[in-house]
C-alpha cells in the first residue's frame, strides 16, 4: 500500500470530517488531499521528478503534514530534519541527500543562510511556510500558500512502487557521522496499519501532536491517524500548560510523547488535580523511562499507559507494553510491572533476544542479550552507505545494538544500549537501572548516568541530575539512597547537578554531550 492511499481513503470515506486543527484553522479530509495535491503540482512544476529529495525544516504544523503527503502524492523523497541542528549539521544533511527543494519556516531563516552559503550546497529553491525574504543565498524562495496558488489542477503522477524511499531520516550522529534511515512507502504503511491494530485506532480518535513531526515519535501517526480517520489536533511547539488545555478542550483520545515532555507534564501544578474525560492512552517512547515516572503518569492522567520502544529504522514501533487478555485480571502490582515494561512485540515485526552468537537467551528475565528484528516495517538501509546498511543486519535481522532481557510471556525489558553500558571493576552496569533508582528520590527531576573513564577501575558511574523546583538533595544523599538499593559498584560515585538536563532536537536527554562536559576526571575530579 501506498502512502498517498491512506489520505486517498481518508478524502473517500470523511470527506467533511475535519481532519486537522491548529489553532483556529480546521481542515476536512477534502481540503487536506485538495492542498497536499496542489502542493505535489507545485514541486513537479519546478522540475523536480520522482525520486528527488526535498528537505522540511519547521516546527509542527499543518503545513507539515501536507508535505509529508505531497511528497508521496509526486513521488519524491522527504527528508525531515531536526530543528536543533547547528548549519553546519543541517548542511551535511542537506548536501548528502542531495535536496534540491527546501521548506522551512521563516523562523530560521537566519540559521538557513549561514547553512545554505556553505559550500556544494544542492538546495535550488527555497519554499517559505509562512511569510519570508524572496532570497535567501543566491536561492530564490516563495511563499507556501503563494506555491500553492501557482500550482495547477491535475492529478500528479504517483511514484509507482510501494518499495520505493518515501523518507529520509538522519539519526542525530550523536556517536559519528549521520546517516539517512531510508523509509519505504511499505515500511510506513504496514506500521500504520499496525498502529491502527494494535491501539484499536477509528475516526472517533482525536490525536495530539506533541512530539515533534521532524521525529518518528510522532510522525507515524500523521499517516495511522488519517488511515483510520480520526482527527488530528496540532501543537507548533510543546509547552506544558498548553498541552494540558489542548488535551480537555479538544477532546484528545491518545497521543505519544517523549518522557522528558511526560515528566514536565506530571510535575506541573495542578495536573494531577484536572479531568481528562476523553484521554483514553497514553503512549511514552523515544527513550526509556522510569518505572516511578510511569506510576506517576497512570496517576495523572486516569487511563491507559503503553510504553513503546522503536527505532528510525523501523518506522518506528517495536515494542508495546500492551497486556495480554490473560494477563488484565492480575493484581495491579503485577500489571504495573508488565505495563512499565519495554513491552512485547509489535504486529509488524518479528523480535528475538540474542547471545553475540546468535542463538536466543532464555527468556527468565535474568539474561541479557541483543535485539534482534526483521519484518516489512523495518528499513532496507541506510542512504548511499552500503557498507553501514550491510554491517547492521545479520541474516535478515537487524541487530539493533539495545541490551534487553526476556520474561516467558515474551515482554522485553531494555536495560541498555550497548554503547551505553558501564563496565566497572569488570562489572556490567546498565545504566537505565541506576537511572531508574535515582528517579525514585523524591527530589529529583531529571537523570542520566553514564560511565566515566577511571585509571583503577576502567570506569565508574557518574550521574548529573536536576531537581524539581524547590527541591533540595546533595550528591551524598543520592549516592546513599542508590546504595540502599543497589549493588555498592552500581551506585554513581559522583553527582552533578544541574537546573536542566540538555535534549536533543527530538526531546530526549542528550547523555553524549553530558558524558563529553562531565565524564572527563581532569575536568571534573572525583567527589
Amino acid at each position: 500500500m501506498h502512502i498517498a492511499e491512506t489520505l486517498d481513503r481518508a478524502a473517500r470515506l470523511w470527506p467533511n470530517r475535519t481532519a486537522a486543527v491548529q489553532d483556529d484553522r480546521r481542515r476536512t479530509y477534502l481540503e487536506f488531499r485538495e492542498r497536499a495535491l496542489r502542493l505535489a503540482d507545485y514541486f513537479l512544476g519546478q522540475g523536480l521528478e520522482p525520486g528527488d529529495r526535498i528537505a522540511v525544516i519547521d516546527c509542527n504544523s499543518l503545513e507539515f503534514m501536507e508535505i509529508y503527503y505531497a511528497a508521496a502524492y509526486a513521488g519524491l523523497i522527504l527528508n525531515p530534519v531536526n530543528i536543533r541542528l547547528a548549519p553546519r549539521e543541517t548542511a551535511f544533511i542537506l548536501q548528502d541527500s542531495a535536496a534540491r527543494l527546501l521548506l522551512a519556516g521563516p523562523d530560521f531563516a537566519d540559521r538557513l543562510d549561514e547553512t545554505l552559503n556553505m559550500p556544494e550546497g544542492s538546495v535550488e529553491r527555497i519554499v517559505w511556510i509562512g511569510s519570508g525574504p524572496d532570497a535567501l543565498a543566491g536561492r530564490p524562495a516563495m511563499d507556501y500558500e503563494a506555491a500553492l496558488e501557482s500550482a495547477g489542477n491535475r492529478m500528479p503522477p504517483r511514484s509507482g512502487g510501494d518499495d520505493e524511499v518515501a523518507h529520509l531520516y538522519y539519526t542525530s550522529g550523536t556517536t559519528g557521522r549521520p546517516k539517512g534511515v531510508m523509509l519505504t512507502h511499505r515500511n510506513v504503511v504496514t506500521h500504520a496499519l499496525g498502529a491502527v491494530a494494535e491501539l484499536h485506532l477509528t475516526d472517533a480518535d482525536v490525536w495530539a501532536h506533541v512530539a515533534p513531526l521532524f521525529h518518528l515519535a510522532d510522525a507515524w501517526a500523521v499517516f495511522a491517524l488519517t488511515l483510520a480517520g480520526g482527527r488530528h489536533v496540532v501543537l507548533p511547539r510543546f509547552d506544558p500548560e498548553r498541552v494540558l488545555d489542548i488535551i480537555r478542550r479538544e477532546g484528545v483520545t491518545l497521543s505519544n510523547m517523549i518522557p522528558t515532555m511526560l515528566n514536565m507534564l506530571i510535575n506541573l501544578p495542578g495536573a494531577a488535580q484536572a479531568e481528562y474525560p476523553g484521554l483514553r492512552c497514553i503512549l511514552s517512547g523515544g527513550a526509556p523511562i522510569a518505572p516511578e515516572v510511569v506510576r506517576r503518569i497512570m496517576e495523572t492522567f486516569g487511563c491507559e499507559y503503553v510504553q513503546t520502544y522503536g527505532m528510525t529504522e523501523t518506522s518506528p514501533y517495536l515494542t508495546l507494553s500492551l497486556l495480554k487478555a490473560h494477563l488484565r485480571p492480575l493484581p495491579p502490582e503485577r500489571r504495573f510491572w508488565y505495563q512499565s515494561r519495554t513491552g512485547r512485540e509489535f504486529i509488524t515485526v518479528q523480535l528475538k533476544v540474542v547471545r553475540p552468537d546468535g542463538t536466543p537467551v532464555e527468556p527468565d528475565d535474568s539474561e541479557v542479550g541483543e535485539i534482534w528484528v526483521r519484518g516489512d516495517s523495518v528499513t532496507p538501509g541506510y542512504w548511499n552507505r552500503p557498507e553501514e546498511t550491510a554491517g547492521a543486519f545479520r541474516d535478515g535481522w537487524l541487530m539493533t545494538g539495545d541490551l534487553a532481557v526476556i520474561e516467558p510471556e515474551g515482554y522485553v525489558n531494555i536495560v541498555d544500549r550497548k554503547k551505553d553500558m558501564i563496565i566497572t571493576g569488570g562489572e556490567n552496569v546498565y545504566s537505565t537501572e541506576v537511572e531508574n533508582v535515582l528517579y525514585e528520590h523524591p527530589a529529583v527531576l531529571e537523570a542520566a548516568v553514564f560511565g566515566a573513564p577511571d585509571p583503577k577501575w576502567g570506569e565508574t558511574v557518574r550521574a548529573v541530575v536536576a531537581l524539581k523546583p524547590g527541591e533540595r538533595a546533595g550528591p551524598d544523599e543520592l549516592i546513599e539512597f542508590c546504595r540502599r538499593r543497589l549493588a555498592h559498584y552500581k551506585a554513581p560515585r559522583s553527582i552533578d547537578f544541574v537546573p536542566e538536563l540538555p535534549k536533543t532536537g527530538s526531546g530526549k536527554i542528550y547523555k553524549k554531550g553530558l558524558r563529553d562536559a562531565f565524564a572527563a576526571p581532569a575536568l571534573r575530579p572525583e567527589s
